[in-house]
């Protein structure tokens, strides 16, 4: 190793240690310092609700995802909520021709029951998207000739946002997941196919779920806009039992953002690594970023001592997410050092191929299956932004046969192979087919990540968040 490699290391290991103990000290003073007790095991969290008798079914791509979306919308008899990053008034959810835009689908729910839509005002100053003046042009727009209801909520930490994406249907149904409705910054209507006509691929999901966890949800839409819209809501009606799924709602809401939380909630952050610290068997992670040193410590931990030598850790990222490429690139290199040419991890990104042209599948999806014993989907990246300050919104089952079949269906998807090929013990399965696959990339979908850059740089995002820290 030479001098500046050395030094590399020891920057990084200060640099790690000093934000790893400030977010300590954080927790810790808001009470929610055994988030980070490394004895913190299990499928479920201790802080928030564990509901029984629900149904879950995951929505994967746009083209699945947005037209359900829709349905439900179409057929609410009693309400419906709507939360989200951004949504644009002139998006319209699928590409059939006749499809309405999103406003006018709202507009003409609002004409039999109310619509109430709660949107991120943007930052403070125009330096990314959306800006306010795009999301008060938005609300202004939804609002037009509707009774539709739009607020726009600005209380968010400084340089970052209210990023989950809710809808709620009626108290009986709601929708959690990564999918915004809106066009802003990509195509949200993709395909498993992932044509490569067009610029670039959009690769997403959203859990659906029904039964006694949709008042957990509601719950969380009606505590917000009450205080931002000033409105007090009725409170949620728990639905009869759906199914015989067990769910949870977990949630990231910064301390002093809300008078309902005062000192915030880390729920998701809690849920994510009780769930990884029990893998025993697989780790399977589709997400935007990579950024947050709590999740690699944890990864790290299994790779240096994995509970057999069977285990693995895959993870499908983006090629170049929308910020803090270096930050992912950095942490995947602590990774490949870990994993010390075991091949126990594999980290991939999309790329789409149709014999004439080639596109990057942008991963946008935050999900993740352990075991085929647990699963989440929800808003929340794992990074410091959605862990600690952004506003973010999960669901969590331990719904054994709906892991599995979700990780079938998306393995199927990215290897282009019938669901009976991947069907196997997941450890074959990733050395007959993910790595051989990944290192040919120039006839299969997926893609060895780019080369690692300087571990000091993959903590360029934590730091700028540490700026704004309380």
């Amino acid at each position: 190793m030479g001098l500046l490699d050395r030094i590399d290391n020891r920057l990084g290991d200060g640099l790690e240690r000093m934000l790893c103990s400030h977010h300590a000290r954080r927790l810790r003073k808001l009470g929610w310092g055994d988030v980070l007790d490394d004895s913190g095991t299990g499928w479920f969290t201790p802080h928030a609700p564990v509901r029984e008798g629900c149904r879950v079914k995951v929505l994967v791509d746009g083209e699945e995802a947005l037209p359900e979306m829709v349905e439900a919308i179409k057929g609410a008899r009693s309400f419906v909520h709507l939360a989200g990053w951004h949504s644009s008034p002139d998006f319209r959810p699928t590409r059939d021709e006749a499809a309405k835009t999103l406003r006018d689908l709202l507009a003409e729910a609002a004409e039999r029951i109310p619509v109430r839509v709660l949107l991120w005002a943007g930052p403070p100053v125009p330096a990314f998207e959306p800006t306010r003046k795009r999301a008060r042009a938005a609300r202004t727009e939804f609002m037009r000739d509707s009774k539709a209801q739009c607020v726009l909520d600005a209380r968010e930490r400084t340089l970052h946002c209210h990023h989950e994406k809710l809808l709620i249907v009626d108290d009986e149904t709601a929708f959690v997941g990564g999918m915004d409705f809106t066009a802003l910054e990509g195509d949200r209507h993709d395909s498993p196919k992932h044509p490569a006509d067009r610029p670039i691929g959009w690769h997403d999901a959203v859990m659906r779920a029904d039964g006694p966890v949709v008042a957990d949800v509601a719950g969380h839409f009606r505590a917000r806009w009450a205080e931002i819209a000033g409105e007090q809501l009725p409170q949620p009606r728990i639905p009869e039992p759906a199914g015989n799924s067990t769910v949870q709602f977990v949630r990231t809401i910064p301390e002093k953002t809300y008078d309902f939380a005062p000192r915030g909630e880390f729920s998701a952050l809690d849920a994510y690594l009780r769930a990884l610290r029990s893998a025993q068997d697989l780790v399977y992670l589709e997400n935007q970023f990579l950024w947050s040193p709590e999740i690699a410590e944890v990864l790290i931990d299994k790779l240096r001592q994995p509970p057999h030598d069977r285990f693995r850790v895959v993870l499908v990222l983006p090629r170049k997410p929308s910020n803090g490429a270096d930050t992912t690139r950095g942490q995947l290199g602590r990774l490949l050092e870990a994993d010390d040419g075991n091949h126990r991890l594999l980290a991939v990104t999309l790329t789409s191929h149709d014999g004439d042209n080639k596109v990057s599948v942008y991963v946008h999806a935050k999900l993740a299956i352990i075991d085929d014993k647990w699963m989440t989907v929800g808003s929340a990246n794992l990074n410091e932004h959605s862990l600690f300050n952004d506003t973010e919104a999960n669901l969590v089952t331990d719904d054994a046969a709906a892991a599995k079949d979700t990780r079938l269906r998306l393995w199927s998807e990215h290897l282009q192979c019938p669901v009976s090929e991947v069907d196997g013990e997941p450890a074959d399965v990733i050395d007959r087919l993910w790595r051989p696959y990944a290192e040919n990339h120039e006839k299969h979908r997926l893609t060895l990540l780019p080369g690692v850059s300087r571990r000091v740089d993959r903590l360029q995002g934590p730091l700028r968040g540490l700026l704004v820290d309380g």
